[in-house]
């Protein structure tokens, strides 16, 4: 099954949070944050949403931050997704 996002919408996997500090200390499950990070798995064609002209400016591959509470998360196919507006990604991380 695929996941087609409409509108100004976009799929976004979370990417796996760090089990180690910098320092070499490695976290427990209940230390680690919500990660932020975000790949892009699928962006929606943009066009007109409520009245405004919406351009797609991310695309499949990027690696994105996204509002922390944002989206709505479902899972399909033993995978878990999270399915945002664009204007919830804060950055494209280069």
């Amino acid at each position: 099954m695929k996941l087609r996002p409409l509108a100004d919408r976009v799929v976004v996997k979370m990417v796996e949070a760090e089990e180690t500090t910098k320092s070499g200390i490695i976290l427990t499950g209940a230390a680690k944050e919500k990660p932020q990070i975000a790949e892009v798995v699928e962006v929606g064609p943009g066009g007109n949403v409520e009245g405004n002209e919406i351009v797609m400016t991310v695309k499949v591959g990027d690696k994105v931050i996204t509002s922390k509470y944002s989206g709505t998360e479902i899972k399909l196919d033993g995978e878990e997704y999270i399915i945002v507006r664009q204007s919830d990604i804060l950055a494209i991380v280069e």
